[in-house]
């Protein structure tokens, strides 16, 4: 496959585990630029947008599906004149091997936070109300052939809050296998708490086939502690060590604030579950 004339910086992480001021910190360095939008799944799930969840395989990325992709990418870099252009899907964290099928030039950057504090985080984003500047950020960028499907999606998922007693989406977030019967068999922070499982695990093992040369990983609570040198850790990994700047002032929004905040909001016995069902989990990435 032809060499892209500008690199692709994927951003891997559940959501709700900091992709977001990870990306806008990135985003200031000079010649890294990023979509107008929080992310770009409707682009990532074109040609495959019927499938029923996020986790696609390598068979999934056929010819058109990657051309159709890597031309997105293209275009946002040469009308922004970017050199690297970075991305942050959270539903790519189900999915490493598809992305990497598809932009075998990426640069990956793996962010991991406490999956408690993820847990109460996300929990606000099931409940959420209607935040129309958002949805129609992103919808911009829905290929006009998979705009129906979309819209009945989008149409059912506002429809079963309002009428349903669990005052919640009928989806959120990266979609899992089998979340479905999560939904059915778990409260709330348990369907969460898997969502954010799956999403590290899956990562971590499809990253396990790429070669280390173009992965980096970096904690939330250590990014958010020290910004300026993680940041130049990245920089570093990307090959940009004769770009300089107020590095200061890149990282400026950067804040600590939510290291901890779930686990404190969380009751003792809610928490207790959570922490039963993640420990395994929590043990292979190092918190407990």
């Amino acid at each position: 496959m032809k060499k892209e004339p500008f690199v692709p910086v994927v951003i891997i992480g559940a959501g709700r585990s900091g992709t977001n001021i990870l990306r806008d910190t990135l985003a200031r360095v000079p010649g890294l630029g990023t979509w107008p939008c929080d992310e770009i799944n409707y682009i990532w799930r074109h040609g495959n947008v019927r499938w029923p969840n996020d986790e696609f395989s390598i068979e999934h990325a056929r010819p058109e599906v990657k051309a159709f992709i890597r031309r997105a990418f293209q275009k946002l870099a040469v009308s922004r004149g970017f050199t690297h252009v970075v991305e942050k899907t959270c539903a790519n964290s189900l999915r490493v091997a598809f992305v990497n099928a598809v932009l075998p030039d990426a640069k990956f950057i793996h962010i991991l936070r406490d999956g408690r504090d993820v847990v109460s985080s996300a929990q606000k984003r099931w409940t959420a109300r209607l935040d129309l500047p958002y949805v129609m950020a992103k919808a911009r960028f829905v290929p006009v052939s998979d705009v129906p499907y979309y819209a009945s999606r989008y149409l059912w998922n506002r429809i079963y809050m309002l009428s349903s007693g669990e005052k919640r989406l009928a989806f959120w977030g990266p979609r899992f296998r089998n979340l479905d019967d999560a939904l059915k068999n778990h409260s709330l922070e348990e369907v969460c708490a898997l969502q954010w499982m799956r999403c590290v695990e899956k990562a971590e093992d499809e990253l396990g086939s790429i070669e280390p040369s173009r992965i980096h990983r970096v904690r939330y609570e250590r990014f958010v502690s020290d910004p300026a040198a993680e940041l130049t850790k990245i920089i570093a990994f990307l090959g940009l060590e004769k770009v300089s700047g107020p590095i200061e002032r890149w990282v400026a929004p950067v804040k600590t604030d939510s290291v901890g905040k779930g686990r404190r909001e969380m009751k003792s016995d809610r928490m207790l579950s959570v922490e039963n069902l993640m420990q395994g989990t929590l043990e292979r990435f190092g918190y407990l």
